[in-house]
């Protein structure tokens, strides 16, 4: 099986995990014509034993992160220029995820915050229109 299909395997891997630990439910189903669709695969969709083993890796890795080699395994300076940029470009991609979950957050809670202001509104009304009421009422009754 070539690289690049070991990492867009791992990708989806990593994305079935992504959805189902943030509650997003996705069907076997999915996943299956997903790996059908880039292995070629037609016993993926069936569930049968497929031609070659799909696994779905035991590490968590972030979309789109392949692991490479422990640092102490590298030598050459091109090695270790390589591994600097990969951990840069993972440190990147975790700010920009977390960049969106707080923005996401943010929205939420001025919809929240909108949500309230509407119904302070309305009950600011209500409170008016009784006490413009009230005051009728009793300036009726000493007049």
């Amino acid at each position: 099986m070539s690289v690049l299909l070991l990492v867009i395997l791992h990708k989806l891997a990593s994305l079935e995990q992504f959805m189902l630990s943030s509650g997003r439910r996705t069907g076997e189903s999915c996943m299956q014509k997903l790996i059908m669709a880039v292995t070629g695969d037609e016993t993926a969709a069936t569930g049968d034993m497929p031609a070659y083993q799909i696994r779905t890796p035991s590490t968590t890795l972030p979309q789109g992160v392949v692991m490479a080699a422990s640092p102490g395994s590298l030598h050459s300076p091109q090695q270790l220029a390589e591994e600097a940029t990969r951990k840069r470009e993972l440190r990147l991609m975790k700010n920009r995820e977390a960049a969106k979950e707080c923005r996401r957050r943010k929205k939420e809670y001025i919809k929240c915050l909108e949500s309230r202001v509407a119904v302070l509104e309305v009950q600011n009304k209500k409170l008016i229109e009784e006490l413009e009421t009230l005051k009728d009422i009793c300036s009726s009754q000493t007049d």
